[in-house]
């Protein structure tokens, strides 16, 4: 006799949501790595190499829902509120900002059936902004960074120092 192993769910919702909680219990800010595909509902113009990086704080969002199949909010990007959802299976990380303690999650591979069935759109490349270098400045202002109200950050916390901002007349 032959014995089938029985299918269970994945670990990764479950982990998720605890690495959340943990944020939240220790007054950090939660933030998730996506691998972008055309399953994922997220503003293309923040996407650079494939990932986007999004703050899930209670603050950052609105209507947060940690699914199992799928993490559900409403979020401002640049002043406009957009509908964000994430199927689980593309959350590649979560993090605290501010010191980077989290989990990372190896990709699903498997593809789904709205995989297979949707397009492929293409990730529309966003203007770069380059700095200009000036004798009271030395800073110069990382290409591509998001500003604070668009809740995205591009890499961990830790992995660079902060932009600063520099007022030119």
């Amino acid at each position: 006799m032959v014995s089938q192993t029985p299918i269970v769910s994945s670990t990764r919702p479950y982990m998720v949501r605890a690495m959340y909680d943990w944020c939240v219990d220790n007054q950090l800010t939660p933030f998730i790595v996506v691998s972008v595909d055309a399953s994922v509902r997220v503003p293309t113009e923040f996407v650079r190499d494939g990932e986007i990086v999004l703050n899930i704080s209670m603050g950052a969002t609105s209507s947060l829902v940690l699914g199992n199949d799928y993490i559900d909010f409403k979020a401002r990007f640049g002043g406009v509120a957009r509908d964000i959802s994430v199927p689980m299976g593309r959350v590649s990380a979560i993090y605290a900002r501010e010191n980077g303690q989290g989990m990372t999650f190896p990709l699903d591979v498997t593809v789904t059936k709205s995989d297979a069935t949707a397009p492929v759109q293409p990730v529309a490349a966003a203007p770069v902004l380059s700095g200009v270098q000036t004798s009271t400045s030395s800073i110069k202002p990382t290409p591509g960074q998001a500003g604070e109200d668009a809740r995205v950050e591009h890499k961990p916390a830790g992995s660079s120092p902060r932009p600063a901002l520099t007022r030119i007349k």
